[in-house]
């Protein structure tokens, strides 16, 4: 991109999923990843499967501690249980109840940490972005919430009985009853679904947009290579401003974790107990 104006096409390409990485030229060039039974592993996929065998690294021996009925000793696993009894205590108890949420609270902590895990290893250099910056990874997620969901509210109430619950308790006169009921049984389903809908973009949309703001502001120091004296006033600017919205990701990538478990946890928690 030297001396040329800033490809946003490019920069997006940088922060997207693809079959390379891109690192510095004294680095070489690093091997397309390979296709498996016709397909075509990633970036992310790599990056997934990474979170996931950390989170088997850390939370297996973890539940091996609590299972044996000692007390907890060391500094890290005292915080992984202060994060796991956290969220359960003060976000999913509240949400879903004390008595279901013992059911649902493995789910949700995967939830959370896998999100979690994934946002920070955008902020890890030449990873190009976090897997959650992907409608793929963002949309499976909130799709695995939808059938959690639906799934444990056809369990406690029956098929028909879970999708009548949909529609509050009112007393209506026949004649109204008629007209009314079906449309909000129409405008409540399809709210279910656009809840979840809305839950994969606005994950998406936070993380994929943190990390291009990212790419534009470094994109400005090749744009400007060619001219010395600007250069140095572009770059010393960008390598600051990118700092400083290094550490506010640092912030979204918790933040953002926390906000897709709190919503899950209220929707399955108004799925377990109906209007």
């Amino acid at each position: 991109m030297s001396g040329e104006l800033i490809n946003m096409g490019d920069l997006a390409g940088h922060v997207s999923d693809g079959s390379e990485y891109h690192v510095p030229q004294f680095m070489g060039h690093l091997p397309e990843l390979p296709t498996i039974c016709g397909v075509q592993i990633t970036r992310f996929m790599l990056v997934e499967l990474v979170v996931a065998v950390l989170m088997i690294a850390i939370f297996f021996p973890l539940a091996a501690k609590i299972k044996s009925g000692k007390p907890v000793r060391g500094r890290f696993w005292n915080l992984a249980e202060v994060f796991l009894l956290y969220l359960r205590d003060e976000v999913m108890t509240p949400a879903i109840g004390k008595k279901d949420v013992g059911r649902f609270a493995p789910f949700l902590w995967t939830l959370f940490f896998f999100i979690l895990f994934c946002n920070l290893a955008g902020l890890i250099p030449w990873f190009g972005a976090s897997p959650t910056g992907a409608l793929a990874t963002t949309s499976v997620l909130a799709a695995s919430t939808f059938v959690v969901l639906v799934g444990s509210g056809m369990k406690k109430f029956g098929v028909v009985g879970f999708w009548l619950g949909q529609v509050p308790s009112m007393e209506l006169p026949f004649a109204l009853a008629v007209v009314l009921k079906p449309m909000i049984f129409v405008i409540e389903v399809v709210g279910l679904f656009i809840k979840h809908v809305v839950l994969a973009v606005r994950l998406l949309a936070n993380m994929f947009a943190g990390h291009l703001v990212l790419a534009v502001l470094l994109g400005f120091i090749a744009g400007t290579a060619d001219y010395l004296a600007l250069w140095v006033g572009v770059t010393v600017g960008s390598v600051a401003m990118s700092v400083a919205l290094s550490l506010l990701e640092l912030f979204v990538a918790f933040l953002q974790a926390y906000i897709f478990m709190f919503l899950a946890s209220i929707f399955i928690g108004m799925a377990q107990h109906q209007h």
